[in-house]
């Protein structure tokens, strides 16, 4: 399979041709990974200067990890492993069963749901802060108060239009002759769905999985409405204290900047197979 950039490299032959590819690659590499690379080199680094740029540490230490434990950074990144964990494995949960819902039933208001499900997606976080606010403090049918709990930061993330959107559109490319066929063979509708629909929705669901992960760890907003005490706070939330406290240090600052970065990167990689497969899936199918 052959794949042509949108500059037209790959039909350049010849040595000149060979080096100027390498030189814009590279440079795209320094580009794209720099700020990464600086930010894991300084994070170990004893002597911080921020206006130089290295690929290996002056010092080498562990101090600054050390320093941040003692701002209680790694209970802010546990907090945040709470919320992402939960969060998505429920927000995975709804967009799937929600999605075939949409994608195989057919029932009165199925615009009308999903008109709903794309304004959600248009509003600014900020319009909705003060109603969520005011629906947290008092849940409805229930009075339950969910301000400065882990439950008030996972339950709205719990539905995200994007994910039940993407997943709607993948489960109607599922042949309802294989739900079909599955019937013949004396299976019922959770069984065609768990053992047929969803193996072949893997790709939609890696796609999901990494932009619902990192829709969650980097939600401000929600965390900074329902945390009243430090203790609840997440690690973006931490992340603005510590920038604001002038007896951190810019070291300390940076340690945590990582930890609150390794997670997404690692959860890309986790599931680059099935994300990649899920964002060409449209073109193949096309």
């Amino acid at each position: 399979m052959r794949f042509d950039s949108a500059l037209g490299l790959e039909s350049r032959k010849g040595p000149p041709a060979t080096a100027g590819k390498v030189l814009l690659y590279s440079m795209m590499v320094l580009v794209f990974t720099g700020p990464l690379v600086g930010l894991l080199v300084s994070a170990f680094s004893k002597t911080l200067d921020p206006t130089s740029f290295t690929l290996w540490p002056d010092e080498f230490t562990l101090e600054n990890f050390t320093q941040a434990a003692e701002k209680n950074v790694y209970l802010y990144l546990f907090n945040s492993f709470v919320v992402v964990g939960f969060g998505l494995a429920l927000q995975m949960v709804v967009s799937v069963f929600a999605a075939y819902s949409l994608a195989r039933k057919r029932f009165r208001g199925m615009a009308f749901v999903m008109l709903i499900m794309l304004a959600t997606m248009m509003l600014p976080e900020e319009i909705i802060a003060i109603p969520l606010s005011l629906v947290l403090a008092d849940m409805p049918l229930i009075h339950a108060n969910l301000i400065d709990s882990y439950a008030g930061m996972i339950l709205p993330v719990g539905a995200w239009g994007f994910s039940i959107l993407v997943m709607t559109e993948f489960m109607k490319e599922v042949p309802v002759e294989l739900e079909e066929a599955a019937k013949i063979d004396g299976a019922g509708e959770l069984r065609t769905f768990f053992t047929i629909i969803l193996p072949l929705c893997k790709p939609a669901l890696g796609v999901i999985g990494v932009f619902g992960f990192t829709m969650i760890w980097d939600q401000y907003l929600l965390p900074l409405i329902v945390a009243n005490e430090s203790d609840h706070w997440t690690l973006p939330i931490a992340l603005r204290s510590l920038r604001s406290d002038e007896e951190v240090g810019i070291g300390i600052l940076l340690a945590a900047s990582l930890l609150a970065l390794l997670p997404s990167v690692i959860a890309f990689l986790a599931f680059q197979r099935q994300f990649m497969r899920g964002l060409t899936s449209g073109a193949i199918k096309g």
